[in-house]
């Protein structure tokens, strides 16, 4: 649990993903045979093995948002870095990376249906401009403010998209690493700018020119009220993706991760979504096309400062994987 609140609070707004980039290679450096960063900033762990090339993907940026104009009033216009709502956003504090805390608010309108961010803007205590600009520059990051709590089995935080992923990541090289190694050529990928349209997971791909692939992100659920109906509830394990609409996940990894399960007794779901994506889509279809599947942790509230995943979902993905690693990925 120490480690996932370290990796879902260290701050990594899309393309500022340092900081939390960090806080993983400490924990992978002892576990991998090498360890080394792309040229757009994704950290790769490689254990190596005989088989077939096998990239694991976890993105470790945040949604967030971007200075882009100063007011003479001190106030800050924005825009979004990854996908945010403006109904989520207004009222929330959001801290950028130099420490300046500010918080999000809207002009006045009769129709909040018709805001856009347009009509937003931080307030960071400043008196005027010239005090705005001596705390923030235009092109700063920031991302929103959100704590850690747990409650019972299930978490709570900002971030959980997609560090629960990268969490997932670290503890399964952990297992690996344990039980003496793996049949396949293993290459955990850690990528940057998911939200900003699967881009590091795309240059990765490139880069390590896989065989086989598993991208680790959240999904959402279908077990709130209002909700469309879908086959995901938190809780129930983690989820096999069938289809979103980047990527039909390739038979011989879905078939794979169900069997899989049914023989360790692992708890999971399948997951048909209509709509979204995940670093899957852009991996499956580059350097010819690459045999890649999903898992999924189901989480509520994604894409806010209050994200929610349950413990037994990402320890059963962690499982899942081991096992997959253990037996070896081959067509």
């Amino acid at each position: 649990m120490k480690l996932l609140k370290m990796l879902a609070q260290a701050a990594g707004p899309s393309g500022n993903e340092n900081s939390v980039r960090e806080v993983i290679k400490r924990e992978v450096a002892p576990l991998a045979d090498e360890v080394y960063t792309d040229n757009l900033g994704s950290l790769i762990a490689r254990i190596k093995g005989d088989g077939p090339k096998v990239m694991i993907d976890a993105h470790m940026d945040e949604v967030g948002v971007i200075a882009t104009f100063v007011e003479d009033s001190g106030l800050v216009r924005f825009a979004s870095l990854g996908g945010l709502m403006t109904n989520t956003a207004l009222s929330q504090r959001v801290r950028f990376l130099n420490g300046v805390l500010g918080v999000v608010s809207k002009e006045q309108k009769e129709n909040v249906k018709e805001l856009k961010f347009a009509d937003f803007f931080i307030d960071i205590g400043a008196k005027n401009k010239a005090d705005a600009e001596s705390r923030i520059k235009v092109g700063d990051a920031a991302c929103f403010e959100g704590p850690f709590e747990v409650i019972g089995t299930r978490v709570v935080s900002k971030a959980l998209d997609d560090r629960v992923g990268c969490y997932v990541l670290i503890e399964t090289m952990k297992k690996i690493k344990e039980s003496g190694g793996c049949k396949n050529d293993l290459y955990f990928v850690f990528s940057v700018t998911e939200e900003l349209g699967l881009r590091g997971a795309r240059a990765a791909a490139g880069g390590v020119l896989p065989d086989f692939a598993v991208a680790v992100d959240v999904t959402m659920t279908g077990d709130l009220p209002g909700k469309n109906k879908m086959a995901v509830q938190l809780g129930g394990g983690p989820a096999v993706k069938v289809k979103d609409n980047s990527i039909l996940c390739h038979p011989y990894m879905k078939n794979f991760m169900v069997q899989t399960c049914e023989e360790n007794n692992i708890p999971f779901q399948m997951e048909v979504l209509e709509s979204g994506g995940t670093n899957a889509g852009a991996i499956h279809i580059s350097n010819g096309g690459v045999v890649t599947g999903a898992v999924s942790i189901p989480a509520r509230f994604i894409h806010t400062p209050c994200e929610m995943v349950d413990m037994g979902d990402i320890n059963g993905a962690v499982t899942l994987l081991t096992k997959m690693a253990e037996t070896g990925f081959s067509m």
